[in-house]
């Protein structure tokens, strides 16, 4: 049961456009400002890389979303929810955003992806602008918390999450990917292939 003071924090995180802000450890600094594949850089590190999807549908953007993607007040968007698996274990949570007045022309693929990586889309695809990143401390009062900790009881708990999100561009439509750090990613190195 929540307290006064956790349901009187605000549901939406504060945004900052240099990773110092997030007062984090060099290990982590690594993982949040890198803007190469972030499932690239997972699967590296592991020997089974896994998306593992858990919604895609219409739903209303966040509190902390809607005015970063254009729209003026917080409304339906497409919405996708992964979890980034390495050796079964989850070690991100993927949540993306996209307009419903996007069109299949600016992101032709984005509702067949299934299972499949949307980095892996992104990063392979030339007409691709990707934005600056911003980052993030979610508490366990954010609502992409809660999401997290619902599906993976044993994070609740863990006080805070670290996170980053970027815009991507292509062909005039924007989408925005944020990416939640789960406690395990600090623990990942380079494996050798069998």
């Amino acid at each position: 049961m929540q307290t006064k003071k956790q349901m009187q924090r605000p549901l939406a995180a504060q945004w900052y456009a240099h990773v110092n802000a997030v007062d984090t450890s060099a290990l982590m600094e690594g993982w949040l400002s890198n803007r190469d594949s972030l499932t690239a850089r997972l699967v590296a590190r592991c020997q089974q890389f896994r998306v593992q999807r858990l919604s895609q549908h219409k739903a209303v953007c966040l509190q902390d979303e809607y005015a970063a993607i254009g729209l003026a007040r917080a409304m339906k968007v497409h919405e996708r929810e992964v979890f980034l698996r390495c050796d079964g274990e989850a070690m991100v949570y993927g949540h993306t955003i996209v307009p419903l007045s996007a069109t299949a022309n600016e992101w032709p693929l984005f509702h067949a992806l299934g299972e499949k990586s949307l980095g892996s889309t992104l990063f392979n695809d030339p007409l691709v602008r990707r934005g600056d990143l911003h980052y993030a401390r979610l508490r366990q009062s954010h609502p992409l918390i809660r999401r997290i900790v619902a599906r993976q009881p044993e994070l609740a708990g863990v006080h805070s999450m670290l996170a980053r999100r970027s815009l991507f561009w292509r062909k005039g439509g924007c989408l925005q990917v944020t990416e939640v750090f789960l406690p395990g990613v600090e623990g990942l190195r380079i494996v050798e292939k069998r």
